[in-house]
């Protein structure tokens, strides 16, 4: 018998119906990966903000005098210098000469234990102010390269030593695999969990069709994206189908935390749900956009920010005692002028802010070299300099969480080293 496409497979009913109707042959076919279970493993999850955030308005230096000049509407006053007149003032988060935006609160308590920490003026050292590309660039993880054939998180994946791998090392919440996953050991995408829970329909297995409901949720995917929402092999979706069954049963249990609705919290919840059920997850990819502000910023990302950190510090509480095996990297393709423009926002620039959430993370501490405002510091006479490649920093956590510490064969073309001191060790 010849291999079966995976329009067969997903298609034509072979082996759809996973866990206990799975057939026996089909059971050997899966490998040892769910013979005894993954286990306890450490997680890396990417976060990306998609849009290019504004890190000036995320951490802003309080100790510049040029920013009220240069962003008069933008600029919120030091800590503890509002009044019942003025905008809310900036946050005290212990760093002389910076203040943190407001909205950020919720995160405080992270950044005093010590989960959180923020690496300012990140970012490529390509000068594209193309979200296209700059997206691109990121996720292959070889700025002005689009011809690399595989996603940085891909490469890492693929160097992490495992006795065992899982048909969910890796999963990233959207509706198609990001080109950071692509070209390596499979990986599955998908937007709901829910499309991946085993729970039969009415009547089934004696049910009008006697098929479950994922098989005809597996069925309705894959016509409507082929290569996007089942973005595996068939055999790695009917392996987690299988896992996801049994590790989560027909009814998950509630999350640890309670999550605001939006998309942000959406993603991390199910991904806390997968890393809490030992599923065997390395990697977890979601996103989060609308961070192009290029009118109206100050409202448009006093709400965005307001979810993020809403988001993260239900995603640590939610996690309890497995965030010490789990770094979250949040980080955008560039930042923004440093020049507020007409329509009181800012256009596309070049260094912006990462944020670094997790139980090896060395937090409490802004990272990071500040290049300063002047005009001869900044990029192109316009940009809040890069002088953290944030190649650094991923490669710090792609170390800590994956073993993998071979920075040039992670990121190709790339001659510099993790980011010392961002991790505890």
């Amino acid at each position: 018998m010849g291999p079966f496409s995976r329009r067969t497979i997903l298609q034509g009913g072979a082996l759809v119906a996973a866990g206990s109707f799975l057939p026996a042959f089909a059971r050997r076919a899966l490998g040892a990966s769910d013979a005894a279970g993954p286990g306890r493993r450490k997680t890396l999850v990417f976060l990306f903000l998609r849009g290019a955030l504004d890190g000036l308005f995320v951490v802003a230096p309080t100790d510049e005098p040029r920013v009220a000049t240069l962003r008069p509407a933008l600029a919120l006053p030091p800590p503890k210098g509002a009044t019942k007149t003025t905008p809310p003032s900036l946050l005290d988060f212990n760093v002389p000469g910076f203040g943190l935006h407001p909205a950020l609160e919720p995160l405080l308590p992270l950044w005093r234990e010590g989960s959180l920490a923020l690496v300012h003026a990140v970012g490529s050292p390509d000068s594209s102010r193309s979200h296209f590309d700059a997206q691109d660039y990121l996720e292959l993880g070889t700025p002005g390269v689009k011809s690399t054939p595989s996603g940085w998180l891909a490469r890492a994946l693929g160097k992490t030593q495992l006795q065992s791998r899982s048909p969910l090392d890796a999963v990233a919440v959207a509706a198609r695999l990001p080109r950071s996953l692509q070209g390596g050991p499979d990986a599955l995408a998908f937007a709901n969990l829910d499309q991946l829970r085993l729970r039969p329909m009415a009547g089934a297995p004696g049910g009008p069709t006697g098929r479950t409901q994922s098989q005809t949720s597996f069925e309705a995917l894959y016509q409507h994206a082929p290569e996007g929402a089942v973005a595996t092999s068939g055999r790695e979706a009917f392996a987690a189908l299988e896992m996801l069954e049994k590790k989560l049963g027909r009814s998950a249990p509630p999350p640890s935390a309670d999550y605001p609705r939006n998309p942000i919290a959406n993603s991390l919840r199910q991904l806390a749900q997968l890393i809490k059920a030992d599923v065997g997850l390395r990697v977890g990819v979601a996103d989060a956009g609308g961070w192009d502000t290029h009118a109206a910023q100050p409202g448009v990302l006093n709400n965005n920010l307001g979810q993020l950190a809403q988001s993260l510090a239900a995603f640590h509480q939610d996690l309890g005692a497995r965030a010490a095996d789990v770094v979250l990297v949040a980080a955008t393709e560039f930042g923004r002028t440093v020049r507020q423009n007409g329509a009181n926002g800012t256009d596309h620039g070049h260094g912006s802010v990462a944020f670094v959430l997790g139980g090896n993370v060395n937090g409490g501490k802004l990272h990071g070299r500040w290049p300063g405002l002047a005009d001869d510091q900044l990029y192109e006479g316009r940009d809040l300099a890069v002088t953290t490649d944030l190649r650094s920093v991923l490669a710090a956590a792609a170390a800590s969480q994956l073993g993998t510490r071979d920075v040039p064969a992670l990121f190709p073309g790339f001659s510099g080293i993790a980011l010392p001191d961002l991790m505890r060790s």
